[in-house]
Order: C-alpha cells, then sequence, then structure tokens
C-alpha cells in the first residue's frame, strides 16, 4: 500500500500542476453520475412486471418513493462523509483518498446491482446509497482540497475546473445508462442490473486513473513568480485555522448558512422544474396547443443543468478577480430579484423570461457550490481546508432534505386550498427569495477570523511526512 501513501504521491522538481485538473475531472464526471440517476427510477419500479411503458407496476414492484430513497441516502451520506473523514483525507492524501472513493463508489454499483438481480431494495440502497454515498463524499472533497494548495493564485478557476466536472456528470451518466438499458434490456432486469455492472467497471478505470495521475506540491511549493499578497481588509487571510478550530469560529457558521441557504433555494426549484414549467405554462394557461409539453420540459431540465455546469466555472473564476463575498452578494440579491420576478413571468404568460430567469438562478446555484471552497481557503488558509470544507457539506445534506420539502409542500398546500396549479408556486418563490434575503445577511456579516484562531498561535498543523 506504500503506493497510495501520501509521500509517494508529492510532485519533483518540473512537474505540471495542469495535470491536476484532468486528475480531478476523471473523479468529479465519474461521481457525478447520481444528479443523472434519476434514469433508473422507473426501471426499477416495473422489476417485476417486466413492463417500462406499464402505468403500474406488478404486485411486489418497489414504488416511486421508495426508489427515490436511493437517491436521498447517497447525499446523505456524501455530506456525513465528507465531514466524519475530512481529517483523514488531509493526512493520507489525495491519492489514497481517491483509490478509496473508487473502491467505494463502483463497489456501490456492484453490490445494488446483485440487489437488482435479487429484487431487495435494501441492498439496492446500501450499494448505490450507503457506499456509493461514501464513495461520493471522498471523491468530492479530495481533488478540490489538492486544486487548492496547487493553485494559491487562483483558487476560485482551480475549483470551479473540479466541480464543473461534477455538475456535469449527469450529461455523461444519464445517456450511458440510458444506452446500456436499451442494451441489455432482456437480461431479466429490464438492463438495469447489466448497466449497473458496466458503469462500475467503466467509472472505476476512469477514477483509478485520476487517483494515480494526481500529486501534491512540496512543502514551500509556490507558483513560479508569485507572492502571497494580503488583500485590503484581510478577507483573503495568509494565516492558517486548523478544522477543530474552524469549526468554532462565526465564520464558519456563517459560512454554513450561505452555503444551505443558496442550496436550500436551489435544489428545491431544481427537482420540480419539470412539472413548474407544465403547470404554469399548460394548455389552459396559454391555450390549446401552446403548452409546454413533457418533452419540451426535459428540454428545460437539460438546460438547467448545462447552466448549473457552466455557472460553477463562470462564477469561481469571476470570484478570483471581484471577490467571494461580493460574489456571494450577487447571488443573493440578484436570486431573491429573479425569484420574486418568476411568478409574475407565468402570470404574463412570457416563456423566455420564465427560462431565461431559472437559468441565470442555476447557474448561481452551481457557481456557489464551486466558490465555497475559495471562500474558506481565503477565511481559513490551506493547511485544513479539504478537512473544514467536508464539514461544511453538511449544509448540503441539510438543504437537500429542506429544499425539495418547502417545494413540494407548499404547491400541495396552495393546491389542497384551491388554488390553480398555474399560481400554486407564488408562494414558494416568495419563501425562497426572503431565504435569499437571509443569507445575503449572513454574508454581509462575515469578517476575517480573529488572531485567536491561527494555527501559529497555538498547537502547529500536524506534519504530513
Amino acid at each position: 500500500m506504500g503506493i497510495l501513501d501520501r509521500p509517494q504521491s508529492v510532485a519533483g522538481p518540473g512537474w505540471s500542476r495542469w495535470l491536476v485538473p484532468p486528475a480531478a475531472l476523471a473523479v468529479h464526471l465519474s461521481i457525478g453520475q447520481i444528479y443523472g440517476y434519476s434514469v433508473f427510477n422507473k426501471p426499477l419500479t416495473r422489476l417485476l412486471s417486466g413492463d417500462v411503458s406499464a402505468e403500474t407496476g406488478a404486485p411486489g414492484d418497489w414504488t416511486l418513493l421508495q426508489v427515490g430513497l436511493i437517491f436521498s441516502v447517497a447525499l446523505f451520506f456524501l455530506g456525513a462523509s465528507s465531514a466524519l473523514f475530512g481529517k483523514w483525507v488531509e493526512r493520507e492524501g489525495p491519492r489514497k483518498t481517491m483509490v478509496a472513493s473508487a473502491l467505494l463508489f463502483c463497489g456501490g454499483f456492484f453490490v445494488a446491482a446483485l440487489g437488482v438481480k435479487l429484487h431487495s431494495l435494501s441492498l439496492v440502497i446500501f450499494g448505490n446509497g450507503v457506499l456509493g454515498g461514501i464513495g461520493l463524499g471522498l471523491g468530492y472533497i479530495s481533488p478540490v482540497s489538492t486544486l487548492i494548495k496547487w493553485f494559491p493564485d487562483r483558487p476560485g478557476l482551480a475549483t470551479g475546473m473540479a466541480i464543473m466536472g461534477f455538475g456535469g456528470g449527469a450529461l455523461i451518466g444519464s445517456p450511458l445508462g440510458t444506452a446500456l438499458m436499451g442494451r441489455f434490456a432482456t437480461d431479466g432486469t429490464l438492463g438495469v442490473g447489466s448497466t449497473f455492472l458496466i458503469m462500475g467497471a467503466v467509472y472505476l478505470l476512469f477514477m483509478l486513473f485520476g487517483a494515480f495521475l494526481i500529486r501534491v506540491p512540496a512543502d514551500g511549493w509556490t507558483p513560479p513568480g508569485w507572492t502571497p499578497k494580503p488583500q485590503p481588509g484581510g478577507m483573503i487571510s495568509t494565516h492558517n485555522v486548523l478544522v477543530d478550530q474552524a469549526f468554532r469560529t462565526p465564520q464558519f457558521w456563517l459560512l454554513f448558512a450561505v452555503l444551505f441557504l443558496n442550496v436550500t433555494a436551489g435544489i428545491g426549484v431544481l427537482g420540480q422544474a419539470s412539472v413548474m414549467i407544465q403547470e404554469m405554462f399548460s394548455d389552459r394557461v396559454l391555450g390549446a396547443g401552446n403548452g409546454v409539453t413533457a418533452a419540451a420540459a426535459a428540454g428545460f431540465v437539460g438546460l438547467l443543468s448545462i447552466f448549473n455546469m457552466a455557472g460553477r466555472f463562470f462564477w469561481s473564476s469571476t470570484s478570483d478577480r471581484i471577490g467571494r463575498k461580493p460574489t456571494y452578494m450577487i447571488f443573493f440579491a440578484l436570486g431573491a430579484v429573479l425569484y420574486f420576478l418568476i411568478p409574475m413571468f407565468g402570470n404574463m404568460g412570457s416563456l423566455i423570461l420564465f427560462v431565461a430567469g431559472f437559468c441565470v438562478i442555476m447557474s448561481m446555484y452551481g457557481g456557489g457550490f464551486a466558490t465555497i471552497p475559495a471562500y474558506l481557503r481565503d477565511m481559513f488558509g490551506t493547511a485544513n481546508v479539504g478537512a473544514i470544507h467536508g464539514r461544511l457539506l453538511l449544509a448540503w445534506s441539510a438543504a437537500a432534505i429542506v429544499g425539495p420539502s418547502l417545494v413540494n409542500g407548499f404547491r400541495d398546500r396552495q393546491i389542497a386550498s384551491g388554488v390553480p396549479a398555474a399560481q400554486a408556486y407564488s408562494t414558494t418563490m416568495s419563501i425562497m427569495a426572503a431565504l435569499l434575503v437571509v443569507g445575503f445577511v449572513a454574508n454581509l456579516l462575515v469578517r476575517p477570523v480573529a488572531e485567536k484562531f491561527w494555527a501559529e498561535n497555538r498547537a502547529p498543523a500536524p506534519s504530513h511526512d
């Protein structure tokens, strides 16, 4: 196991740091498949009937609600494992962590394939949800932490390159999964079992490629010709704060609120985007034959995914120029205005403004994920940024539960009280706008970390040698 140890992955003189982004992308494009997991949902609910086109499954088939637990469990364990193993990631280095991520994430597909064959939902949840979710967490934070260390001059650009891959994983995973299920549809599991086996093997190769390509910089390394320059107001620190101390600072909890509120607003709408556009722009609203069809709504969801992915790179790169705090000011201020205007666009029957507004919102949703690691680096330094990032991702786990619950709950309540479906989202959009206003205030309160939390004023940072 020596080849996986951190000292074995230290880059030698002349090694190009631009080899790190491809290594990070190999992992993030693979684990980002979780965003495209919904392509398996309907086939998993028809395993016993053997007919995907059937309106209902056979007796004993799983329900859509039961199958939906797989995605929820995976996201929960992503956040939980990131927080729990953050220190281990920093201590052991990216190579060992990324290998562990590959074995867990891809091994989860193999276990899930067995669960599909045996028609055991608990085994599928354990495979893709628990094992896969832990692999997600390890694979998510390790490349990001390494990129920040290699690109201290452009941390936003660096993290954007990797996290853009996570956002775009569904663009590869969804069509790949669909094509493979079509190819192996007669395997007795509607192609799901065979697809899980092949995808697990393919992703394993890609993730191991990234793990053995990646390197960490030698102690004291900096980009040629670059020297740290303290920023006005001290918003980019030249000091390090260790993870346990960072957890006790008000800055950590303010940034926790910033990420939680930004993600809650975005993920709640993302999960209902297809239904929302069909209900707000139905034949009843626009006239017979003019409403948004299911196929058009699917295209809308795909467009949102593209803006989600592109926003991760665009906004994180922009934050290198204008600063992390101003970038989040834009997210919250512009987002609140757009959420307030969305119902108005629906009432106007302006489909173009509706789609454009949500595309901008989704770009800032993705940008929030990509910018937060650089924000943490600014506040707490690079020594424990991976572990700190891991703990902060618990905000994502919480938002994945709260966001969809808010949107779905208020929509159902409005419709139950007699409000037309096309108007049932007005209250929800107002609540999302209010959440972003709170996020604006939380971001406004972020200040440099007090000296008493600096590592040099406490115990020295642990050595990785």
